[in-house]
């Protein structure tokens, strides 16, 4: 009897981590598509049931001061640092879509799909009208040890 009610035990517990590694909520390392650096540091949460992500760190110290001149709107010189640079992602399974991606230094807002290849690598997709014509990225969940 012991026994039984241990491997439910175990088998919930497994069942509940398994559960919390299957989102793209967290800290996740930009990687730059060229060099393979880290460019930045990008928190992803939910608010009001949607997805947003914003940048935490910055790896190049020269850039941490920097503010967003290119960009339009209320984000219009907001300093780089703290930039909510995804916006209003719906989830789909595995898949977030239905929103928006900026690239800082440029100041435009694309259209934005994020999948989650495993618990700990995604793919980001911007692009302009249609997905065919874009850019991808994939990004790597921040490491307990790295911060």
């Amino acid at each position: 009897m012991k026994n039984r009610i241990l491997c439910i035990l175990v088998s919930l517990f497994s069942m509940v981590f398994y559960a919390q590694n299957k989102t793209i909520i967290g800290k996740w390392n930009s990687i730059h598509e060229e060099t393979g650096k880290i460019i930045s540091v990008v928190e992803i949460y939910e608010e009001n049931n949607k997805i947003y992500g914003k940048v935490c760190e910055i790896s190049n110290p020269k850039s941490r001061s920097l503010l967003c001149e290119n960009c339009s709107g209320e984000d219009k010189n907001k300093p780089f640092l703290g930039l909510v640079v995804i916006k209003g992602l719906q989830k789909n399974e595995n898949q977030y879509s239905d929103g928006d991606i900026l690239d800082p230094e440029s100041g435009r807002l694309y259209n934005c799909d994020i999948t989650l290849i495993d618990q700990d690598n995604i793919k980001v997709r911007g692009y302009l009208g249609i997905s065919f014509f874009g850019r991808t990225q994939y990004w790597q969940r921040v490491k307990n040890n790295q911060n």
